[in-house]
């Protein structure tokens, strides 16, 4: 019981830790022109619509373009090329062509994509703990309010 409870504490403790590092590091920016934030780009990269999605899938392992169509059925073949670049652009995904006839090619998570998987998990979890909440936040602001 005293070991859970310090596990408790130890980890409270580290979150309000992590918490005044991060609020640190934002606050040490006020007044300073969002636009000009040079993380702004990789935080609209990551957060885009199918980025994490398509991190998340390459996780398991190196994939072809129609497996990742298969395993992201509601990506247009277009979106998909479209993000694989950024991603590669973005140093996150690698893309290997082998010599056949067609030529297969293959995605894969670089060194710096894996370093990622974490802090996705972490907001996975958070989106999963807290989606029933964000559901009932939602109905509540959609019901029409009585005037009067």
């Amino acid at each position: 019981m005293l070991e859970q409870r310090h596990r408790e504490v130890t980890t409270m403790n580290s979150e309000q830790d992590q918490f005044s590092a991060i609020m640190d590091g934002w606050n040490s920016n006020a007044g300073q022109p969002v636009g000009n934030c040079p993380v702004r780009g990789v935080l609209d990269k990551i957060s885009d619509k199918w980025s994490m999605l398509l991190v998340m899938t390459l996780a398991s392992g190196p994939k072809r373009f129609n497996q990742l169509r298969r395993d992201i059925p509601d990506i247009s073949q277009k979106m998909l090329t479209q993000t694989l670049r950024e991603l590669q652009r973005d140093g996150m995904v690698s893309r290997k062509v082998y010599d056949t006839k067609p030529p297969a090619v293959e995605y894969s998570l670089t060194p710096l994509g894996h370093s990622i998987i974490v802090p996705f998990g972490h907001l996975i979890r958070w989106a999963n703990d807290n989606h029933p909440h964000i559901d009932q936040a939602r109905a509540v602001f959609d019901t029409p309010s009585d005037p009067g």
